[in-house]
């Protein structure tokens, strides 16, 4: 079931507008504002038969306060309907029966952070990844924050949620895609892996890491090399790390 969220700022809904206009329930533009970032919002809700309202500033404001955002609209905000893009197993299997490359995958064990999805997320997008996995349950939701985070890579990249990772991960390894996970501990770095093979990288939550049945399933345990003081990163800079570095090999090969 889809639910309603409203988003804002403008590349955020720029992105919305040009990836899912269908999932646009209500637009509200800044009316006092004109300039060409707001013109091309309203360009593309023009394309796309958007119908928008013009509301005060102070009123754009309040909106957001209420809501809690505590965030810089921007002069957009947007209702939305989130979850119709969001696929289920059924749909990241026929995403990967469409693919005629080599599939690189990320997937998200508990990253509970939504921030932290969202910059996983414009991450994921810049990388090229095929699809973005994470578990229904004891994760961050793809809501507004994400979303902001993200800047309209949540409307770019695939988002798939499934019910049992631990089985997602068995069906990935069916498929003859190989299964990477960071660890901290881990004896082998990052840079040996051969990132050219089918491959998805799994990320850990921000605090206990990678689960236990999630390190089963994992063919390469692996490690960032790091000569500071501490002992890790913030996930969504070990997984900028990680995707580059599969990013870099493709790119050479």
């Amino acid at each position: 079931m889809s639910q309603k969220e409203w988003v804002y700022g403008i590349h955020t809904v720029s992105e919305l507008l040009k990836q899912h206009p269908e999932d646009v329930l209500e637009l509200l533009i800044q009316q006092d504002r004109e300039d060409k970032r707001i013109n091309e919002v309203k360009s593309l809700a023009a394309a796309a038969g958007v119908s928008w309202q013009g509301q005060d500033r102070k009123d754009l404001d309040k909106r957001l306060r209420n809501l809690g955002a505590g965030a810089v609209h921007q002069g957009v905000v947007a209702l939305c309907k989130l979850g119709g893009s969001i696929l289920d197993e059924r749909g990241l299997d026929a995403l990967l029966d469409g693919l005629s490359h080599s599939p690189l995958l990320l997937v998200l064990d508990e990253v509970t952070d939504p921030h932290n999805l969202g910059a996983c997320l414009r991450t994921a997008d810049a990388a090229g990844v095929d699809a973005v996995i994470v578990p229904k349950d004891r994760a961050a939701p793809l809501n507004m924050t994400a979303r902001k985070v993200a800047c309209g890579a949540a409307d770019t990249i695939a988002f798939a949620a499934v019910t049992n990772l631990s089985r997602t991960l068995e069906s990935l390894k069916k498929r003859g895609i190989w299964i990477a996970g960071a660890a901290g501990e881990a004896q082998d770095s990052l840079y040996t892996m051969d990132f050219k093979q089918p491959i998805a990288i799994v990320m850990g939550s921000e605090g206990k890491g990678l689960r236990r049945l999630t390190r089963e399933n994992c063919d390469y345990l692996l490690s960032i090399p790091m000569a500071g003081e501490l002992s890790s990163l913030n996930v969504s800079v070990a997984t900028g790390l990680c995707l580059f570095e599969a990013v870099r090999q493709r790119r050479t090969s």
